[in-house]
Order: structure tokens, then sequence, then C-alpha cells
């Protein structure tokens, strides 16, 4: 199928059954684009709606993100995954800032420059909010294209990236770019699903490669399996007399950072013995919580709680201003992984 029937194929697709209703197109803006794109990155559509309304509704312009704190970006954040993509997306929008005037750059290059923005994002945002002829590689695109050329291999193989990069900017259209580049995603997310694609209802079936084979879900090829390593930590759930939880703030870099979670007691140690140095608290006996596991892409963990109570009314800690003393009016302005809110729930509901 030439490139042009292919275009016109996929356009006349998307102006009857594409999602030309989503939020950031609502009005179309480079700033509400970014974000929608950092947020769909490894997340749905059906997932983003309500953060991206949320998110908007706090931090309508890059000024205003760029002024906040990290904290209420990652409260705003929280449940979506990912963290990094909201450390980044805070960056950027600083850099913005100091570096760009407060606009997002039109230029591909120092686009990509920004933290968080690969060539897909930046070509993304470029061809939606400036009609810019930039293909992109999501992984909704990267499975019509494998599948529409039969491309074998797992697209995060170097080769087999290429290969893809270059359907991409062959099948990208130098007119109507924005819809196009909304249209490739739409297909990939509702008709060319990774499990049970609806091919009977697909706009160009009749050059794909995988749905003449008659299997269309053996492309692209899976990432090769391999059995996740298991890491072990161990939770101090600290209460005081007011039902108020300890919780302390992750390092800015690595898993979860810069959010907020129960202290983090080295494997090994006496629990009671690690409090009284390290937080300088007295605790009551301890008991086990129950245990939670979090499965991120490289490992996965498994979460110990120990739960205990400190006396006082106003008991201090040896770093405040790592540390808080967390309750329900601080709701909304902390950022916490799943596990935590799901540890909340669960003492909320005991």
């Amino acid at each position: 199928m030439e490139p042009a029937v292919f275009q016109r194929s996929l356009l006349a697709w998307y102006q009857k059954a594409g999602r030309r209703d989503l939020p950031w197109k609502n009005p179309v803006d480079p700033y509400r684009i970014w974000v929608s794109e950092i947020m769909l990155q490894q997340t749905q559509v059906a997932t983003v709606i309500p953060y991206f309304q949320r998110f908007m509704a706090r931090f309508p312009s890059v000024e205003v993100l760029a002024e906040a704190k990290l904290d209420e970006v990652l409260a705003l954040w929280s449940g979506l995954g990912y963290y990094a993509r909201a450390r980044h997306l805070h960056a950027a929008a600083r850099q913005v800032m100091t570096e760009h005037g407060g606009e997002l750059p039109r230029d591909l290059e120092a686009l990509q420059a920004l933290p968080g923005i690969g060539r897909s994002t930046a070509g993304a945002i470029l061809a939606q909010a400036h009609g810019q002829p930039h293909p992109i590689l999501d992984g909704n695109a990267k499975r019509v294209l494998a599948r529409f050329h039969a491309v074998e291999g797992w697209p995060g193989q170097a080769a087999v990236n290429r290969q893809l990069w270059a359907l991409a900017e062959r099948y990208t259209p130098r007119e109507r770019v924005a819809d196009y580049t909304q249209a490739i995603m739409d297909l990939g997310a509702t008709v060319c699903t990774r499990h049970n694609p609806r091919c009977l209802d697909c706009p160009i079936r009749e050059g794909c490669r995988a749905f003449a084979e008659g299997w269309p879900e053996a492309y692209p090829s899976p990432r090769p399996r391999r059995e996740l390593p298991r890491r072990t930590t161990r939770w101090l759930v600290v209460q005081d007399d007011q039902e108020r939880i300890l919780l302390a703030r992750k390092p800015p870099s690595g898993v979860w950072g810069g959010l907020w979670t129960p202290p983090e007691a080295p494997e090994g140690v006496d629990l009671q013995q690690w409090a009284a140095q390290k937080l300088g608290l007295t605790l009551h006996p301890l008991r086990p919580g129950t245990h939670l596991e979090h499965t991120f892409s490289h490992f996965r963990l498994h979460i110990e709680p120990w739960h205990a109570r400190v006396k006082g009314q106003n008991p201090e800690i040896m770093e405040p201003s790592e540390t808080v003393w967390y309750n329900e009016t601080h709701q909304g302005s902390l950022g916490l992984p799943a596990p935590v809110q799901t540890l909340l729930q669960n003492m909320r509901g005991e």
C-alpha cells in the first residue's frame, strides 16, 4: 500500500471513529499537549483523563507549574505511576521559563533537550500543537506498523527500532499531520490492540501483512521473558497519640524519588534500636502488618510493614525537613506511591 493510500485510509477512519474530543485537544495548546503526552507514556487514555483534568485545574500554564513545589506536582501525580515523568515535567517547566522565555521550543532538537522528552514525544508535541511533519513511534504506532509490515523482533532491539522509525517517517504526511498523529495512536489503542485486535474494523487491513498471515498478535514480538528479581524492604509505620503517621521523603532520584513513605529500616537491624538512633523515637512494642507487593518494570518489591506507637503529644524527630507527621489534612499535598495509599486505607479500615 502506497503511503498516500495508507494516509487517506487512516484519516478517513479518524474522521468517523477517532477520539477527537480528548480534553487536551480542546483547546489545542502546546503546554496541554506536552503534559498529556508525558502522562500518556505507558499509560492508557482512560486512566490519564481525570489526572490531566486535575493537573490542568491546578497548573493551567507552564509558569504556574514552574513556580510550584515538587511536592504539589507529585501529589497530583500520585497513583499514576512512573514518577520520574512528574519530576522531569517539573524540571522541564523551570527550564522552559529560564531558557526559552516561557514558551515550549518549536525546534525538535531543542524540545528533546528538555528533561523527559524523547524523539517520539517531541514529534507528537510539534505535530499536534504546530502541525510540523514529525513522525511518532509510541507503543500504539509501533504495533500498527509492525503488524502492517510483519516486522519481526522485539521493538526494544536497536535494529527493529530503526526499521520501525523508517516506516514511521515514510507514512507521516506533510498535511493534516496533527490528525494523522492522533489517528495512528487511536488505531493502535482501539482497533489494533495488543490482544484480540478488531481487524475487520481496521481501515488499512487490505495492505496488512499480519492480517494476511492470519496471526496479527504475533507482531510485534514481546519483550524476551525474564524472571524479575525480588527485593524486600521494611517500613516502620509509627503513629503518635494523635493518630498521625510518620512519613519520610525519598531521595530525589531512584525508586519513588521525592515521594513520601514510612521510614525504611535496613535489613537485619533491630527496629526499636534503629528508630531510637535514626529518628530519636522510643517505640512501643512492635507488631507486624499486612505485607504488600508492588511490581516495577525491573523488579518486584515485597514490603513488610511493622507498626508501632510513640508516647507524647509532639514527638520530635531528628530530621524534621525530611519527615512529616501525616494526617488527613495532608491529603492531596504530598506525593504518595500506591502501596502507601493502600497502607493508609488498610489502617483506616481497621
